[in-house]
């Protein structure tokens, strides 16, 4: 087997190995940001179809190679206002929406030929400075923009938090998200994705209730300089 067969071996067998506590797999989002299109082109061989991209213009470069994969595309990077039609208009999935004046951008852009834009909502869940992401309390106004609007699809939450060596901070802070996905899905219909959990943390994270685990590192090595 070659290295990215092992790899990415490796990763699904843990993933399915994770507890979930409903007892449900979770969807693997392989990290591509700042890999090669061939880095792509190679997963994709292997099976894998769900690919997060941090940087909307690095992103349609590769999608534009590869046109002729049958592949996903998550943004999973911030979202400036000015790139929210290139958004609207080339991804599937928009896991970094944070703030309530990219709803009317996004939704305008989307078109009607497409699929609704699937929407996460990104939650600074450890209130850091320097990282994107709502505050937990302003998650239920902006799920109701979003549901209102007609081209988007709000499906759950995202988060990253706080990078800590300390394991249980972290295990804290995904079952924070965990109820904050619970009582968004008390209060809308179609809400099934919690994405949460990296590398370093994806079992844990789907130990407290991730249904998507965003690996990049243990599928492609190290992260190349952007």
């Amino acid at each position: 087997m070659t290295s990215s067969e092992l790899a990415y071996a490796a990763v699904r067998n843990r993933v399915a190995a994770a507890h979930h506590p409903a007892g449900k797999p979770a969807q693997l989002l392989a990290v591509s940001k700042t890999q090669s299109a061939q880095a792509v082109r190679t997963l994709a061989g292997l099976g894998q179809r769900h690919f997060g991209e941090n940087y909307v213009q690095e992103a349609l470069a590769k999608q534009v190679e590869l046109a002729d994969l049958p592949l996903t595309w998550h943004l999973i990077g911030p979202l400036q206002s000015n790139k929210c039609r290139e958004v609207a208009q080339h991804f599937h999935w928009l896991q970094s929406l944070d703030r309530a004046k990219l709803i009317e951008p996004l939704d305008r852009y989307r078109p009607a030929g497409m699929a609704p834009l699937n929407v996460l909502i990104q939650v600074n869940i450890d209130d850091e400075g320097s990282k994107s992401g709502c505050a937990p309390a302003d998650v239920g106004a902006l799920a109701s923009a979003v549901a209102a609007a007609p081209r988007l699809c709000l499906r759950g939450l995202m988060a990253i938090p706080e990078p800590t060596p300390d394991l249980e901070r972290r295990r804290l802070a995904f079952r924070r998200m965990h109820a904050l996905f619970e009582a968004l899905a008390a209060d809308h219909a179609g809400i099934d994705t919690l994405s949460m959990g990296m590398s370093e943390d994806f079992e844990l994270a789907i130990a407290e209730g991730a249904t998507m685990v965003r690996v990049g590192s243990a599928l492609f090595g190290p992260r190349k300089p952007a």
